[in-house]
């Protein structure tokens, strides 16, 4: 029995899967879209969602505080300061993590301040579900793994919902003997 087993091994060690997560989730925001395997974006979908939760909390406390004062104002940025500093524990070393733009210029921001500056407050009103899987029709060269895309929704964007149940046909109204007219008259 697996009790108390829970998630996808994906044949590696803990400590190789913890630096497997950080750099899909490194690349995850980097881009905004990744293409993996399947197993491994269903892996990567809570782990991600933690950490840009992080990041909501924290433009919700610093947007909760402004206006209310210098005292209210600073110990809001030193909540926000707790969240940034968990998300960092859980994203690892970010040294090195600059992000590109196309002419292979970097734009000054690390991940981390791409992370609290545009994508968590990009969530803010919304509770959860801030990731995307579409699975792709065609398997990965190599092996034949099925691959996936693993995307942050859009700004304001929703989920598309199955739609309800289709509505059941009434039933048909019973149908009733009829029995023959006699063709005698009463006697009175």
């Amino acid at each position: 029995m697996r009790h108390r087993k829970r998630g996808r091994h994906l044949n590696r060690n803990a400590a190789h899967r913890r630096s497997l997560f950080r750099n899909l989730t490194r690349a995850l925001i980097t881009h905004e879209r990744i293409v993996t395997t399947l197993p491994k974006a269903k892996e990567l979908r809570p782990f991600v969602e933690k950490i840009v939760t992080l990041a909501k909390k924290a433009n919700v406390v610093i947007a909760a505080a402004a206006g209310k004062g210098e005292v209210e104002e600073k110990a809001a940025r030193i909540k926000a300061l707790h969240y940034r500093r968990q998300a960092m524990a859980l994203l690892g070393p970010t040294h090195g993590t600059e992000i590109w733009d196309k002419k292979d210029e970097s734009t000054g921001d690390t991940v981390l301040k791409k992370l609290f500056r545009e994508i968590g407050p990009r969530f803010s009103e919304r509770p959860g579900g801030y990731t995307r899987i579409l699975k792709q029709h065609y398997r990965r060269l190599g092996d034949g793994g099925a691959t996936a895309v693993i995307e942050f929704l859009k700004s304001g964007e929703t989920k598309v919902q199955k739609k309800g149940p289709a509505p059941v046909a009434p039933a048909p109204a019973p149908v009733v003997a009829e029995t023959p007219a006699s063709t005698e008259t009463p006697a009175s």
